[in-house]
């Protein structure tokens, strides 16, 4: 399996921050290469396309929960820092699907497993998620799901 292309991209970028001397962005990516060694090591093979946008987007969690963490406590330099690093991070994830497109993914997999009730909801959780492959929120398509489903 080769190297995925987000992977290998993030080594560019941390390559051309390197030369520009850029501390802050170098900074960034290198915690997201960490992140990225971390699950080659635990998992002890190299990350695909699929498993390199779920690390990125766990890692945009992980910024998103520090922001909200530093606004509650009233620490502007936190803020503006996270904020910082959440432009940066977000470079590498998927453009996000809008609300429209989702709807007609979530049809489509209501439509593949012929679910009819909330009871259902897992198996077009499970056929929605193959289908969006990183380009919304588990949230966003589990609301998607269940208005759609009347739950």
């Amino acid at each position: 399996m080769s190297k995925s292309e987000l992977a290998a991209r993030l080594q560019q970028e941390t390559v051309a921050a390197m030369k520009a001397r850029d501390k802050d962005r170098l900074s960034v990516l290198r915690m997201l290469q960490a992140a990225f060694k971390q699950v080659e090591v635990d998992t002890r093979q190299e990350i695909d396309e699929a498993g390199a946008v779920k690390i990125v987007r766990s890692y945009a969690k992980k910024v998103k929960d520090q922001l909200a963490g530093a606004e509650s406590a009233g620490r502007p330099e936190l803020v503006a820092q996270a904020k910082a690093e959440l432009v940066i991070v977000n470079e590498f994830l998927p453009v996000e699907l809008d609300d429209a497109a989702l709807a007609e993914i979530v049809r489509a997999a209501i439509a593949e497993t012929g679910a009819t009730s909330p009871r259902e909801m897992g198996q077009v959780m499970k056929a929605a998620m193959a289908r969006v492959a990183g380009q919304a929120d588990g949230g966003r398509v589990g609301a998607a799901v269940k208005a759609q489903l009347g739950g």
